[in-house]
């Protein structure tokens, strides 16, 4: 597999990660996975900087333009820290009001959503790679 392929095959994987997580998490009967809820407003984020992010980075690479891959690795970056704090929901709290564990309907559990966060994370950190590698 060459760098090009493993490039593109992370960036329909990432695109894969914000789709399943806005479907994820915006259905009608939304009760929230973990252990709290969260702001709609980290997920409209999380959303909305994957599709900026693909509309830059997809077309900065097929046109070896710098600029716009830049700016595609910035919304990339916005992606994974959007994911990491819908993340947060998992961690325990410890509170005397804090609710019972919810269980997550298509993973029974966190793991789901650590894989495609965590992976987000490694593909932003080799995205980056990739950018500075062409710089030089």
């Amino acid at each position: 597999m060459t760098l090009t392929e493993l490039t593109w095959m992370l960036t329909a994987l990432a695109a894969i990660v914000v789709l399943l997580t806005r479907i994820r998490l915006s259905s009608a009967d939304h009760r929230p996975a973990g252990r709290a809820d969260f702001s709609t407003a980290v997920l409209t984020t999380h959303t909305v900087a994957g599709v900026v992010a693909l509309a830059l980075w997809v077309p900065g690479l097929l046109m070896q333009s710098q600029p716009l891959t830049l700016l595609g690795l910035l919304a990339w970056w916005i992606v994974t820290a959007a994911g990491l704090l819908l993340l947060v929901r998992w961690l325990p709290s410890g509170g005397r009001h804090s609710g019972d564990v919810v269980v997550d309907t298509w993973s029974q559990g966190p793991g789901l959503s650590m894989l495609a966060h965590i992976g987000m994370l490694v593909g932003a950190l080799y995205f980056t790679w990739v950018v500075v590698a062409q710089s030089m």
